[in-house]
């Protein structure tokens, strides 16, 4: 049952995901393997939608939007104080503990998320093929998964940056 629904819905998905990735700042593979998420999260807990079609559609539109949202919220990060020019000692200091935390809260993930996020910092400079065929997932995959192993981090590392900063 499972994989003729899988079958019959892979065209439309497909077409939908690339129709909508580009609106959505994002790649057709990674609203595909989104979209196949949520429908196995579906099939385990209320079974076959009714509608399949009808469902995709409205489940390709969901992640778009939730890609849309991310992508807008996501900011990139300033310089780290290391990458000046100055080698002051207090800052070769607090870009060390930086790193040690990072490093400590990328044990403490779960599943496979420790090897992407070491793949991911790897001074080898990886490519998404490369870290793909180094843990044995698609290519396609590391998007949505890169995305799940970096919130899990975050919310990690919250409280330890939130604990550092002086209030009063």
């Amino acid at each position: 049952m499972t994989h003729d629904l899988v079958a019959a819905l892979h065209p439309l998905l497909t077409a939908e995901a690339s129709a909508e990735a580009y609106a959505a700042g994002s790649e057709p593979g990674d609203l595909e393997q989104a979209v196949w998420l949520r429908l196995l999260e579906r099939l385990e807990t209320d079974g076959p939608p009714p509608d399949p079609q009808g469902w995709l559609r409205k489940a390709v539109r969901a992640e778009a939007r939730r890609s849309r949202r991310t992508t807008r919220r996501e900011r990139p990060y300033g310089a780290e104080p290391v990458a000046d020019a100055r080698t002051d000692p207090e800052q070769c200091v607090l870009a060390a503990a930086r790193y040690r935390a990072l490093r400590e809260a990328v044990r403490r993930l779960p599943g496979r998320c420790p090897r992407l996020i070491e793949a991911l910092l790897s001074p080898k400079d990886l490519t998404y093929r490369e870290i793909a065929g180094e843990l044995g997932i698609s290519q396609g995959s590391l998007g949505p998964e890169r995305s799940r192993c970096l919130g899990c981090l975050r919310r990690l590392l919250t409280p330890e940056v939130a604990a550092r900063e002086v209030r009063g």
